[in-house]
Parts: C-alpha cells; structure tokens; sequence
C-alpha cells in the first residue's frame, strides 16, 4: 500500500466512510486517512472511536468528525482516550479502496449498526412502596454499541392509562444519554394499571441511507400492581402490540408482538431486536450478533427469547408509501415501530 507524504486526501463530495477492518475514515473535509495499528487496535479493542491527530499535526476535536461502517451508518466520536498519528492516503489508492467499499456494503449492508428511538423508565414496575414517581428518558441510538445521537425535540410525547391520553410533550427537559443531546421528565402516578408512553421523532434525515427515519417509539409501565391494559394498541401510526405482557418477564422467556402499521397487522415483517449494553460489558464474537432479526408470520406476529436480563427494544422496519423532499428531490421514509421490554434475573435457585 503506498502512501503520500504531502497529499491531504481526494475530496468526496461529503461521503464519510470507514473501510478495510476501521483502518481509513474520511473526515468532514474530504480527507481520506488511514489509522495507524494502534488506532486500528483501540477501535476493535474499545468500539469507541477517538480523537485522531494527523500528519501534519491538525487535531480533530471530539464530536467533530463523523465517518460510518462501510458507508451504511453515521458514528460520532467519543472523548479522547489515546492520540495517534494518521497518514493521508494517495487519491490514486483512495478511487480504488472506494469502489471496493461500495461493492462491499452492498453485500455487507445488515451488519450495519440499527438505529432505535428509545423510552427508557427508570422503574418499569412501580409498586406501592417505590413512590409514585419515574424519570423517563428519551433517546435515539445504537443502544448495543453505546453510540448516541441527537434527539431533535420530538414532535409528539404522551402516555395512555385506560384510554386517556396526556400530552407530556410540554414537560420534556434537556438531557444527556450517550454523550448526546436527549430529552427527560419525570411522571407522576395516580392511579394503578398500566400506562403506555409513546413517542413520535421528527424525521432524521439518514444520509448513507438516503431516506429518512421516523420511530414511533413506546414502552409499558405498570403503577401499584395493576397490570390491566398491558396489550393496550394506542393507534400510532406503525406500532407493535405485545402478546406477551410487557413487564414482568423473566430474562429467557419468549416475547411476542404483532406488528401493525395503518391499522392493519404487517404479514411477514422483519424485527430488528438489540440489547440496551447500558455499562458497556456485553461483547459479541461477531457484529452480526449484535442486531438480531426475525420475521413475523402471516399475522404479524413474531416471537423472540432474550438470552439476558436488561432492556431489549424490538424495531418494526417497513417503507412508507409516501416520499418526503430532501435538497429537491424525493426520497423513501422508514417507519420504524420500536417497542422497549425490560427482563428481569431469575430469582429462584
């Protein structure tokens, strides 16, 4: 592999992408640069991504560059742990590693990293005894990899108890989750029995997709005991509706929902299934392993056992029949029904 000494990189027209085993990233200038071993060996080592000092001593600041998994997926970089060199890469060898790239994702494209809106309570089963309050916390992520990304103000949030629903849009406040902005509040029971929060996002515009995105997003809590309502539909525009109560679930038993979108079950939709690796420990031998898909059946409904206690969110992805405008021309809409479950240790011997 040759490389330049002088030569800054050949301009990409905005592309951003991360080739050969995370060993080259292009930054926001249109820089191609290739990472040293010791940066290759942090990333595979941390899955965190760092900030990088190149040859001719400019420093990219944290949060600042942007790149992607084989052009499927935007990652922000995290604070800085280490500082290594980068060589700029010759624009000969760059037209020739981006073809390869581009034959690459086509055929590597699932192992991309998924995006889930999420709602995360602090307490999911609220007893008497627990106080009659939670924070809830709204996000959007790769929750697997602890990679954030911005949460624009949504444009709606609301819970549904006993087919009622509060609007809590009004209440949200600004937080943090992953490093990146995120919205909160904290909710005040009344009454028992189930309460549904949802929430609708503005669309995210997903550039190495080219469409946009937009979760309808929802989690189940249950306050005092009560567990009525629990397969509660609160008519968003795509959601899945459990089958299997969602709260009070062991880690290992099989979860199942129908996916709905219009009104309608989605025969033989693909669910997207990750785990919230909220502390960073749980590793995986291989990055398929870190989405795991299943197909629901000619009635929408799928079924999935957790390996593990924690928060799994379950991501129905269909394409919506219309299309929304993006610098003048009209481009697909994802519509992604995520539901978040929380499973719980066995606590028999």
């Amino acid at each position: 592999m040759h490389h330049a000494d002088g030569d800054s990189g050949h301009k990409n027209n905005g592309v951003r992408m991360l080739v050969q085993q995370k060993t080259v990233i292009v930054t926001p200038g249109g820089e191609y640069l290739k990472l040293s071993p010791a940066c290759q060996r942090d990333c595979r080592q941390k899955r965190r991504y760092l900030d990088w000092r190149a040859g001719d001593g400019k420093k990219f600041q944290s949060g600042a560059v942007r790149f992607s998994f084989l052009c499927a997926r935007d990652v922000a970089l995290t604070k800085t742990e280490a500082k290594h060199d980068i060589t700029p890469l010759t624009e000969h060898f760059m037209k020739t590693i981006f073809a390869t790239t581009l034959a690459v994702a086509a055929l590597l494209g699932n192992t991309a990293l998924a995006h889930y809106g999420m709602i995360i309570p602090s307490d999911n089963m609220v007893e008497q005894g627990d106080g009659a309050s939670i924070d809830v916390t709204l996000s959007f992520s790769h929750p697997f990899e602890g990679e954030g990304m911005i949460l624009e103000q949504p444009l709606a949030f609301s819970v549904t108890h006993e087919g009622r629903t509060l609007d809590l849009l009004r209440g949200l406040r600004d937080t943090q989750v992953m490093g990146t902005p995120a919205f909160m509040t904290e909710y005040l029971f009344e009454e028992p029995g189930t309460y549904v929060f949802a929430m609708e996002p503005q669309p995210y515009w997903e550039q190495s997709e080219g469409s946009f995105i937009i979760h309808y997003t929802k989690t189940y809590v249950s306050a005092f005991g009560e567990d009525n309502g629990w397969d509660t539909e609160i008519g968003l525009r795509t959601e899945i509706v459990p089958m299997s109560k969602p709260f009070g679930l062991w880690a290992g038993n099989v979860f199942q929902g129908v996916v709905m979108l219009d009104g309608a079950p989605v025969p033989n939709a693909e669910v997207e299934v990750e785990f919230y690796n909220e502390d960073g420990t749980a590793t995986v031998p291989s990055d398929l392993m870190i989405t795991q898909t299943v197909k629901a059946d000619a009635n929408g409904v799928f079924t999935y056992a957790t390996p593990s206690s924690g928060w799994w969110g379950f991501a129905a992805l269909n394409t919506a029949p219309e299309t929304m405008v993006h610098q003048g021309q009209d481009r697909p809409v994802e519509l992604g029904a995520v539901l978040w479950v929380r499973f719980e240790d066995w606590a028999g011997k």
